[in-house]
């Protein structure tokens, strides 16, 4: 059967179509696309309006694609850099974090088995590395090959120091900066912060404070190296070889350790066996409350045999105010030259032990000749303290304020006598 189904309406095929080539004439010449409802496919259609251009405005950048095309460069050479500090932010909030933490559980006296891990992090994110670039020609290069080196020679230094209050001020060793032309110091969260201040130095205790610019920074806080005995136990951190952070532990091995300095005078220390090697000096040593109980500065022999120095935190913690507050150290003077007491001495003199520090010179004008010590005296007693040997005496001078009188017991012959000396201000050059 056709698809087109016969119908009384519907003429079939056979019966009144048309021939096929007459049937084509019916259709348009244009394809029917749509028939309105109601309307006839045959029925006349109305004419084509004319096609109407409208032209297209001119287009316009927008300001902040331009703005952006603009910026592009600076977005890209910029990119290292803010990705740097995004880096460091999430670094030292991370450890800011665990710093404050640590040192609420400090506060609270956690157990011993746990005490280390909290005492590092309530003290690693204050210790910091030092590096320094020093331009001077060593000795060792004869002067007629010296001209070869400058400006082009560089030493290179390195250490550890500790941040003592947020504002940025630190401690270390003066000779990790000794004659430094340029001072670099990295944090522990990643940032270098570089040209640090340096805000004063003392030769003679080997200390100096820096100061650096920089935000979110965590402060140890001061111990008392006098409450300090003999078998406590201590924890060094530093970053000796360059390896930063460094943590190593010990016990105090002896107190009042003195030595003389190249720079005059004496020095005091602590003697700890908490390893110490060279990029350690200037770091903090610190007790189990994780507070700073000396500086770390010197090691017995060329490398760690059991034997390490520091500063106690008295000596330095007065130090590094003088420094801040005034840039310069005063220092208190008497103006002698002593010797160590020796046993005939002590029989000449009828003492129990040869202790004490003998006058060999009164040195002109000075507290000592205006208060009339002579040579051959003994120094027993200083503010009514003893005084065990010279280096004592040294310290306990150099502690003394100036302009203080202090009573000085003396042995003169066979006689004990009391004197007062007002202390003066040692000269730079004595």
């Amino acid at each position: 059967m056709s698809v087109f189904e016969s119908g009384p309406d519907r003429p079939s095929p056979e019966e009144g179509s048309p021939p096929a080539s007459e049937r084509e004439t019916w259709r348009d010449e244009e394809p029917i696309s749509a028939v309105a409802v109601g309307e006839s496919p045959l029925s006349p259609r109305p004419p084509r309006p004319a096609p109407v251009t409208v032209p297209h405005p001119p287009q316009r950048v927008r300001p902040a694609l331009l703005l952006l095309v603009l910026l592009m460069p600076v977005i890209l050479l910029a990119a290292p850099y803010l990705l740097e500090a995004v880096s460091h932010a999430w670094s030292r909030g991370k450890l800011r974090a665990e710093f404050e933490v640590a040192r609420q559980v400090l506060d609270q006296s956690p157990e011993p088995r746990e005490r280390f891990r909290w005492i590092v992090r309530g003290v690693s994110p204050a210790v910091v590395g030092i590096e320094t670039v020093r331009r001077d020609v060593p000795a060792s290069v004869p002067d007629e090959w010296r001209h070869f080196f400058q400006p082009e020679f560089r030493e290179g230094g390195m250490g550890s120091g500790v941040i003592v209050d947020p504002e940025g001020y630190l401690v270390t060793n003066f000779h990790v900066i000794n004659e430094a032309s340029r001072i670099t110091v990295r944090l522990a969260d990643g940032r270098t912060v570089h040209n640090a201040a340096v805000v004063g130095a003392d030769p003679v205790n080997d200390l100096a404070v820096l100061k650096i610019s920089a935000a979110g920074l965590s402060a140890v806080p001061w111990g008392d190296s006098d409450q300090l005995e003999v078998g406590d136990a201590v924890l060094a951190i530093g970053n000796p070889y360059g390896l930063s952070h460094t943590v190593t532990a010990g016990i105090i091995s002896a107190k009042e350790r003195r030595a003389a300095t190249n720079a005059g005078g004496y020095q005091e220390f602590l003697q700890t066996d908490a390893a110490l090697n060279p990029g350690n000096s200037g770091g903090p040593l610190v007790d189990m409350k994780g507070r700073i109980v000396g500086i770390n500065t010197a090691i017995f022999g060329e490398a760690y045999r059991g034997i390490s120095f520091a500063i106690p935190s008295r000596v330095v913690q007065d130090i590094y105010r003088q420094l801040r507050d005034t840039g310069r150290i005063s220092r208190g003077w008497l103006g002698v030259q002593m010797e160590e007491v020796s046993e005939r001495d002590a029989r000449r003199g009828n003492l129990e032990s040869a202790s004490g520090a003998k006058v060999v010179r009164v040195v002109p004008g000075s507290p000592a000749d205006a208060a009339g010590l002579q040579p051959d005296d003994i120094i027993l007693t200083w503010d009514g303290k003893p005084i065990p040997e010279p280096a004592a005496l040294s310290i306990a001078v150099a502690r003394s304020a100036v302009g203080t009188k202090v009573k000085v017991g003396i042995l003169r012959g066979t006689e004990r006598l009391e004197l007062e000396i007002e202390v003066a201000e040692r000269p730079l050059q004595f």
